[in-house]
């Protein structure tokens, strides 16, 4: 098995389309990490009211499970995005070394 996912692409042939498409890729990954931070900050905000205005103590050890879960989210979405980051990164530059393998080959 090969060890990039575009490995049966022949990377000559990309135009701009298939650049501008890891550009997209690219933003989503970054999307995806502001959600990330985003659900992990409004838990962990969540479990702070919580814990704030709970009266009963069951309520209170929601708001108490809510801290970390909210801890964790973060982590995992910034390992998540290093992760893609990293592949992402590694397909861009094979493009770009063949395309300028094929570029000057042309000339």
């Amino acid at each position: 098995m090969a060890d990039n996912l575009y490995s049966k692409f022949d990377t000559a042939e990309l135009i701009l389309r298939d650049h501008l498409a890891i550009d997209r890729t690219l933003l989503a990954n970054e999307r995806t990490l502001l959600s990330y931070l985003r659900s992990g900050v409004a838990l962990f905000i969540a479990g702070i009211s919580i814990i704030h205005f709970a009266h009963q103590g069951w309520f209170a050890d929601f708001g108490y499970a809510c801290l970390p879960v909210g801890v964790v989210t973060v982590f995992f979405g910034a390992t998540r995005y290093r992760r893609m980051d990293k592949a992402i990164s590694i397909v861009r530059q094979d493009l770009d070394s063949i395309a300028s393998v094929a570029g000057a080959a042309g000339k």
